[in-house]
């Protein structure tokens, strides 16, 4: 269980973002990040560097778009070792800028990418890589993805800097053979010193299994989130992961406290976790999109409906 070249990263501001349209309140957020410091976790992911032009600042938070300047005002005064990751969509850039590392509070810089837009993540990620950064790739909704398609973007990933390839499973549809395979398959096409990440959704109560199973075969970064908040049935619960690597370093209070302060009054306003709907888009391998629309409806709990529904428009494709 514990392995000293395993690094969590808390995306808990990142992936929970995606329910509130990144309006997370700046005490919430350095709240977090000194608790995430004070467990001794490795990263703390602080949202997306989106673009304005195509994200439009009236309808989003400032956790969009992660400018240095509000990171920094984030997280002054807090004495840390841990260091802060941004995520951008590689298909969704336009004039993202980045100053040189140097110069930004910023260590990581994460790039989403679907594998049709492998292209745009390579080009990407050797921007951040010149500018300092250390980065990732995260392949995205792995599990609808073309073995073939997939096999051809890790092999042109194998020949860039990038330091850790993402086994992300969007839509929480694998279960732990698979993890096992894809994991595996990411190793067999990836040269030694690049790391696999792993990346699980809880759509079918996995999240925290699969990640595990992602460990046992030497995925070497794991992504989690308190109390597991996310998009849709939300991520590994940070709490959990942190009990089972036994880290020595890791320190559960803070952890527990900012859960206690924070997440449990969230709930009253934001819904994440294991519902139906996300179960039901879990089984059949969709994008949560369509639960998540349900939920804001008064058929939100027509759980038979929704499935049949769901399950029908499979049959039409």
């Amino acid at each position: 269980m514990f392995r000293e070249k395993i690094k969590v990263l808390d995306c808990t501001i990142r992936d929970g973002g995606l329910i509130n349209n990144h309006y997370f309140t700046d005490e919430f957020v350095r709240a977090s990040y000194k608790a995430i410091s004070d467990a001794g976790i490795d990263y703390m992911e602080m949202g997306y560097r989106s673009s304005r032009a195509l994200s439009p600042e009236a309808n989003y938070g400032p956790w969009k778009y992660c400018d240095d300047d509000k990171i920094s005002r984030i997280i002054d005064g807090i004495e840390s070792n841990t260091k802060i990751s941004i995520m951008v969509d590689a298909h969704r850039v336009k004039e993202q800028q980045f100053q040189p590392k140097e110069k930004s509070p910023v260590d990581m810089i994460r790039v989403a990418t679907y594998v049709k837009d492998i292209d745009k993540a390579i080009a990407m990620l050797k921007i951040a890589n010149d500018l300092g950064y250390e980065t990732t790739v995260n392949i995205m909704a792995a599990s609808i993805e073309i073995e073939k398609d997939l096999i051809e973007a890790l092999d042109q990933l194998a020949e860039t800097p990038v330091q850790v390839v993402y086994v992300v499973d969007s839509y929480g549809y694998f279960y732990c053979e698979q993890i096992e395979y894809m994991v595996k398959l990411y190793r067999q096409h990836l040269p030694a010193g690049k790391e696999i990440g792993i990346h699980c959704h809880n759509n079918q109560q996995l999240a925290f299994a699969n990640t595990i199973e992602a460990i046992i075969h030497n995925a070497n970064y794991v992504d989690a989130s308190l109390y597991g908040i996310g998009r849709g049935a939300g991520n590994c619960a940070l709490e959990l992961i942190m009990g089972f690597l036994k880290n020595p370093k890791f320190s559960l209070t803070p952890i527990l406290k900012v859960i206690e302060d924070y997440m449990i009054p969230m709930r009253n306003e934001l819904e994440w976790g294991y519902l139906i709907p996300f179960m039901v888009t879990g089984i059949l391998n969709r994008h949560p999109e369509s639960a998540i629309s349900i939920r804001k409806t008064p058929e939100k709990d027509k759980y038979a409906e929704f499935y049949e529904k769901i399950r029908d428009s499979l049959d039409t494709l």
